[in-house]
């Protein structure tokens, strides 16, 4: 008789993709609302977006179990910060401080495959990509989740982001305005859904400028 072995895993893969497009005086970061596992829709109504600060929104794929114990820690160090600086973290400090927070857990690691996006202290957009132990990257724009193999290069073929070997270093946000970045978004979100089953229902975008954030949704295929 043969041995069986039960074959169980700490962790799952809840779909959905993510986005984030800086610019000269913006960033948009945007998230599909579908939540599933398997060949199974959990719920058509689940925010992968998390406010992390005034100037700093964060956009995970991955098991969403584990993104929300990364965001309830990453906000518990947040809140100790503002009280002992009296003001909030820059977004490029949270991003370093979330390279820290998963390095850290890297034996066990929150499986989960952020985006951040927001304005650094010259007021330019940003945006650091990372994986699920720390490493991470600013770049001028990144996608993540179940269907970045399909939202990336389009995106590459849109903005044609600098090499980071280039010397010297050039500045990586992308050419578009406000307006253009956020239909390009929808754009590559309305191709990804009839492609991926584990993108779709609605999208969230957030636009986070000089005047705040800013938030809108549209809606995608619901089959």
């Amino acid at each position: 008789m043969t041995k069986q072995q039960a074959n169980w895993s700490p962790y799952d893969n809840n779909g959905g993709s993510c986005v984030a497009i800086a610019g000269a005086d913006y960033c948009v970061v945007a998230a599909d609302t579908r939540m599933s596992t398997g060949y199974n829709i959990l719920t058509r109504d689940y925010s992968k977006l998390c406010k992390l600060a005034d100037k700093c929104v964060m956009a995970s794929s991955g098991f969403q179990a584990d993104v929300k114990a990364l965001q309830k820690h990453l906000a518990a160090r947040h809140l100790i910060y503002q009280h002992q600086h009296n003001k909030q973290m820059s977004c490029p400090a949270m991003a370093q401080l979330l390279s820290n927070t998963l390095y850290y857990k890297r034996f066990f690691p929150y499986y989960s495959f952020n985006v951040l996006g927001g304005l650094d202290n010259e007021g330019k957009g940003c945006v650091f990509t990372y994986d699920a132990v720390g490493s991470y990257e600013k770049v001028g724009y990144s996608s993540l989740g179940s269907g970045s193999t399909l939202i990336m290069p389009f995106l590459d073929n849109q903005l044609k982001s600098p090499s980071p070997l280039l010397l010297p270093a050039q500045d990586a946000v992308t050419p578009l305005v406000e307006a253009e970045a956020v239909d390009l978004v929808k754009t590559v979100f309305a191709s990804a859904s009839e492609r991926d089953i584990y993108t779709g229902d609605k999208l969230e975008i957030v636009v986070i400028n000089a005047d705040g954030i800013h938030r809108e949704y549209m809606d995608l295929r619901k089959d």
